[in-house]
């Protein structure tokens, strides 16, 4: 239990009477005021404690309010009345993984997503990489968790048919001292079971001669490796409905109905229905589903960071993951610094940084957030240009204060499990993850009979231009518009295009096929191929073209015709 009368202390000669802290059932809970931001996570910081207890933060800052959710203009009784064994709510990487794993017991699982797709939010807006565990504190979730998803990686990619690369990262140093101490430190890491190898600077530099001259020494990690975010959260999607999931997208959760300690309904825009059990998977909003469901005890303090993808002419320039030690801002707490990715498309990614935002949907990218990634990056690679940007992009974090993933079955609502907090590694850690939470959901249920059905396996959209000859010719001979090229840059044929329409998770926008087979990913981002994409979906999906849509509601890509006159008819 923590000394409340020590915390209100710390609180008052920094906040006043402002904000003020208690304590009830393992939970601290801060209430009150601040006039910005950046100092209500700095209470919530002030208060934090892994381990001793969860902290509610509850001070509200009248100048930045949060915003709240965005939700779907669709409404409809879809669900009206339907019943499930488990509902996950949320269809990022680590709610689709659950979904899949789900699937291996003869259940009725349910997948709700508040967007368009999949993947939609911050499962698509990070670098990819498959963390080795290096800066993770020994006992926490994360580091238990990372360790166990890591090992895992290269099986579930191969059932899933995503490409996956063990890259390895090189950590650069560049104090001469560390060339003394450097040899020393791999056993630190192997002790927690992460592998690691000093390097001289002569070994750096014969791995990634493109580095900086001010590299003195440093360490590989050989585990460490890159993935494609969303195309994996896609293929845990397509394979847990192919297995027999529901899924449903525009589909928000409004509410619940609670009685006697457990979720009897859940509220959404599509209509009301009942689960068994509830799996909260919910990303930057979990702990206000949390709340929905009468088990709060912890708090999302949402962190944007921004990274950059540049064009593939660069990509040279480094083949592994590499970081220069000291790029953070040791000003800002939880700031990595980023890194250099070398991505499993052959891109390379500079990023992320990390800013506090009070916005859960925050997906602003500012010139200052790019100059400053290149910056710090600089210091490790030199001829990084800002002139290779081709693409960037923002995505929000889901921390909690203790800064540790939030795994378990629900405190005070008895038919709930949690898989919130989830920020890096969560994409790494999604695997083991989702076996952990399934399990937990089916001993809520308890018990369930496997699904011999089961097929783990999920077939890929071939990629004509990367096949050997020969099967490249039989794919065209079989299937001709495999032989017909519509993004050049990443010479995208229109059967691919036509398969990822086709497929058991529902794609009918210009992201939604870029995402799954990558027309639009290249140098000119679709300048040229984005018209064609458009007309191929208005044609397979027996829409007008003025309908198809680039992203999600209210995106359109079309308002009106501009031949005979400009008729919208003609759009």
């Amino acid at each position: 239990m923590p000394s409340v009368r020590r915390l209100n202390k710390k609180l008052a000669a920094r906040f006043g009477g402002a904000v003020r802290a208690a304590y009830e059932n393992g939970v601290v809970t801060l209430t009150g005021e601040a006039p910005s931001w950046a100092e209500v996570v700095e209470a919530g910081r002030l208060c934090a404690a892994r381990g001793k207890y969860t902290l509610v933060n509850e001070v509200r800052c009248p100048a930045e309010p949060q915003p709240p959710m965005k939700l779907p203009a669709v409404r409809d009784e879809l669900l009206e009345g339907r019943s499930f064994d488990v509902a996950v709510i949320g269809g990022g990487v680590v709610g689709c993984a659950v979904a899949r794993e789900l699937t291996r017991w003869k259940l009725r699982v349910a997948l709700i997503e508040k967007e368009h797709d999949v993947a939609m939010q911050a499962s698509s807006r990070n670098d990819g990489m498959v963390h080795p565990g290096i800066d993770l504190r020994r006992g926490t979730l994360k580091q238990r968790y990372n360790a166990r998803g890591n090992a895992m990686y290269d099986a579930v990619c191969a059932e899933l048919g995503v490409p996956f690369r063990r890259t390895g990262q090189i950590l650069c140093l560049r104090q001469k001292w560390a060339r003394y101490l450097v040899p020393l430190t791999p056993l630190y890491w192997r002790s927690m079971g992460v592998p690691c190898e000093s390097l001289s600077r002569a070994q750096v530099l014969e791995r990634e001669p493109g580095l900086s001259g001010e590299v003195q020494c440093g360490l590989s990690f050989p585990t460490a490796g890159i993935v494609c975010p969303y195309g994996l959260t896609i293929a845990y999607a397509e394979n847990a409905v192919d297995n027999g999931a529901e899924l449903f997208l525009d589909t928000a959760v409004t509410g619940m109905e609670l009685e006697k300690g457990e979720i009897r309904r859940l509220h959404t825009n599509r209509g009301s229905f009942s689960a068994r059990v509830v799996v909260n998977a919910a990303g930057v909003f979990s702990d206000e589903l949390a709340q929905m469901a009468g088990d709060r005890f912890f708090t999302i303090h949402p962190r944007r960071g921004t990274n950059s993808i540049l064009d593939k002419k660069a990509a040279g320039q480094v083949k592994t993951i590499a970081s220069m030690l000291g790029t953070a801002d040791t000003k800002k707490a939880h700031t990595k610094g980023g890194g250099i990715v070398s991505t499993v498309d052959g891109n390379l990614l500079i990023g992320p940084d990390a800013v506090e935002t009070p916005d859960r949907e925050d997906y602003a990218t500012s010139r200052a957030s790019v100059e400053n990634t290149f910056r710090r990056q600089g210091r490790a690679l030199p001829t990084l240009a800002t002139g290779d940007i081709i693409t960037y992009f923002t995505g929000v974090r889901a921390p909690t204060y203790e800064e540790d993933f939030v795994i378990c079955k629900g405190r005070a609502t008895r038919n709930l499990v949690h898989a919130a907090g989830i920020q890096s590694p969560g994409l790494t850690a999604a695997p083991a993850i989702a076996a952990d939470v399934a399990r937990m959901a089916v001993e809520l249920l308890g018990g369930a009979a496997q699904n011999e059905a089961f097929d783990p396996v999920r077939r890929p959209i071939p990629r004509a231009a990367e096949l050997p000859a020969a099967e490249r010719e039989a794919l065209i001979a079989a299937d001709p518009d495999y032989g017909v090229i519509v993004c050049r840059c990443e010479e995208v044929s229109r059967g691919e295009i036509l398969a990822a329409l086709r497929r058991s998770v529902p794609c009918d926008t210009v992201d939604g096929v870029k995402r799954r087979v990558r027309p639009g990913m290249g140098r000119c981002q679709g300048g040229f191929c984005g018209p064609l994409v458009a007309e191929l979906i208005a044609r397979e999906k027996g829409v007008p073209l003025k309908e198809v849509q680039k992203s999600g509601e209210g995106s359109w890509i079309v308002c009106r015709g501009t031949k005979q006159g400009g008729d919208e008819d003609d759009a």
